[in-house]
C-alpha cells in the first residue's frame, strides 16, 4: 500500500497544462516533501504561432523540464502530436505503465469534458486506465498494483454534459508565486502564443504575465466562496484569493475522510 511519504502523479494534455491548473497545488506538496510528477500526454508541437515540428516540441519538453523545477517536481512529456492525441487501446496501456511505475497515492488529471480533443481525451484515457492498474493479465511484465490510486479532477468552466463539482479547494495563496515562477518558464507559450506576443521588456515579463494570469487565476475562489467559507470559517474563507478546486473521479479509488486527510495534508 502507499506510505505516508505521497506520491502525487499529475496528467495534462500539454507541456503547461499541469502548471496552470494544479501548480500551486504541487508546490504545496513538494514543499511537505512530497514527490510530485507531471506527465505531458502530447508534446505541444502545434502550439505556437511561428515555430512547429521537432523544434518546438524540444523547447517545451525543456519549459516543462524548467517548471517542474521551479515547483520541485519532475517533468515527463510523451511523444503524440500536439492536437492528436486519441483514446486508444495503445495510449491506455502507456498511461497504465507510467501509473504502475510511479505507483501514486494520487492521480490529478483533465475531466473528459472540453473544448480541446486533447484535453478531452487525456480525460478518457486516465479514468479508463486507473482501474486497470491492478489486473495483472494487462501488461503483464510491468508489475500491477496492489490498489487503485484515489484519482481527482482539474477545475474547468464546462457546464455540458456535467458541470464540474468542487469535492476538494486547495488554498494556494502561500505558493502562488512559486506557481507564476513555473508559468513564467514556458515562454513559448506565455510570452508568444497564448497571450499574443508581448512587447514587455525580458526584465519586466514576470511582473506583465502575473497580471495576465489575474482574472483566470482568482476566479476559482470567487466562483466556491461561499463553500470555502464552508470548509475553512467566515475569516478564513472569505481571504483566500488564489484556490485549485479538485473533482473526485469515481472510478479511482474511494477517498474517505481518512484518505482525504491523508492525501491533501493542507490546512
Amino acid at each position: 500500500m502507499p506510505s505516508n511519504n505521497l506520491r502525487i502523479l499529475v496528467f495534462g494534455a500539454h507541456p503547461d497544462d499541469c502548471e496552470w491548473l494544479a501548480g500551486g497545488t504541487m508546490a504545496r506538496y513538494t514543499r511537505l516533501g512530497h514527490q510530485v510528477k507531471t506527465v505531458s500526454m502530447t508534446n505541444g508541437d502545434a502550439g505556437h504561432t511561428e515555430m512547429s515540428g521537432a523544434p518546438l516540441a524540444r523547447r517545451r519538453r525543456d519549459e516543462a523540464a524548467a517548471a517542474a523545477k521551479a515547483l520541485g517536481a519532475e517533468s515527463i512529456v510523451l511523444d503524440h502530436h500536439d492536437g492528436t492525441l486519441m483514446p486508444t487501446l495503445e495510449v491506455r496501456n502507456e498511461v497504465i505503465q507510467i501509473i504502475r511505475e510511479c505507483k501514486p497515492d494520487l492521480v490529478i488529471s483533465l475531466r473528459p469534458w472540453d473544448y480541446h480533443p486533447d484535453h478531452r481525451y487525456t480525460g478518457v484515457v486516465v479514468q479508463d486506465a486507473i482501474n486497470m492498474v491492478i489486473v495483472g493479465n494487462l501488461l503483464p511484465y510491468v508489475p500491477a498494483l496492489r490498489y487503485i490510486p484515489v484519482m481527482v479532477y482539474t477545475w474547468d468552466r464546462f457546464r455540458k454534459p456535467y458541470p464540474f463539482f468542487p469535492d476538494i479547494l486547495v488554498d494556494i495563496d502561500a505558493v502562488y508565486e512559486q506557481k507564476v515562477d513555473s508559468l513564467h518558464c514556458y515562454t513559448s507559450q506565455m510570452y508568444e502564443f497564448i497571450f499574443g506576443k508581448t512587447t514587455a521588456a525580458p526584465a519586466g515579463r514576470r511582473d506583465w504575465l502575473k497580471k495576465k494570469l489575474e482574472s483566470e487565476m482568482t476566479t476559482p475562489a470567487t466562483l466556491y466562496r461561499q463553500k470555502l467559507i464552508e470548509l475553512y470559517g467566515k475569516e478564513k474563507g472569505m481571504h483566500m484569493h488564489y484556490v485549485e478546486a479538485f473533482e473526485v473521479c469515481e472510478y479511482g479509488g474511494r477517498l474517505t475522510p481518512e484518505e482525504k486527510r491523508r492525501l491533501f495534508p493542507f490546512d
